[in-house]
């Protein structure tokens, strides 16, 4: 997961506001095809909502930092 945060921390806010949209339509989606047919990995929907979470904290603080950088 550290990996994945580096990352993340690369991105834009723009990109990272991109893809919650993204992980938010996946989440959705895999709800959906849970009712129909069950999926072989059944810890899809948490693993997407763990990284949706890791990425909304990163993506709060990059605003956050924006603010201060705004600020000074």
């Amino acid at each position: 997961m550290k990996k994945y945060v580096v990352d993340l921390r690369k991105k834009t806010i723009k990109e990272l506001e991109k893809e919650v949209q993204d992980i938010k339509k996946d989440i959705m989606k895999a709800r959906i095809d849970w009712k129909i047919n069950r999926p072989k990995d059944t810890n899809l929907i948490s693993n997407k909502k763990k990284k949706l979470s890791v990425l909304m904290t990163v993506l709060y603080e990059m605003r956050e930092l924006e603010k201060i950088r705004k600020t000074k």
